[in-house]
């Protein structure tokens, strides 16, 4: 006989199981050639993307690394969380230049800021994230007022 508890919870582990997988790891968005340049191009949006390969034993290696960013940063509104497979969007990963893997690019209003080549871990990526956000924000908003 199942508990009032019991009958309760098991619709709701039934529903979650439902939920596609894309949704629970929102805090990461994946960029394809389709939506890349518009989504980098965001205003006063800065995008932290991380270039790899499926076959890269580096990339590999970062585990859930990059998914423990992403649920770090997701209160953050100013600061969007990306991955880019170059194995099937080659293009995009040509037109902003990667040639290692893995690479850790940020954006700001559509323009690459800086390549990021710290620590591999949640706190040092978030720091350098952070940091090189309000300094971005601060330059497109004197850029702003001189025009």
């Amino acid at each position: 006989m199942m508990t009032v508890g019991a009958r309760l919870v098991a619709p709701m582990i039934i529903l979650l199981l439902c939920i596609p997988i894309d949704l629970i790891k929102a805090e990461v968005i994946t960029l394809t050639p389709e939506t890349f340049s518009d989504k980098v191009k965001e205003k006063d949006t800065a995008w932290f993307v991380k270039f790899c390969v499926p076959w890269c034993k580096h990339c590999k290696k970062l585990g859930n690394l990059w998914e423990e960013l992403g649920k770090t940063m997701e209160g953050d509104d100013e600061i969007e969380i990306g991955e880019v497979d170059c194995g099937t969007s080659r293009a995009v990963c040509t037109k902003v230049e990667i040639h290692s893997y893995p690479t850790f690019k940020l954006f700001y209003n559509g323009e690459e800021v800086t390549k990021y080549q710290g620590k591999r871990d949640v706190e040092s990526l978030k720091a350098f994230v952070v940091e090189e956000t309000e300094k971005a924000a601060e330059k497109a908003q004197l850029e702003d007022k001189e025009l």
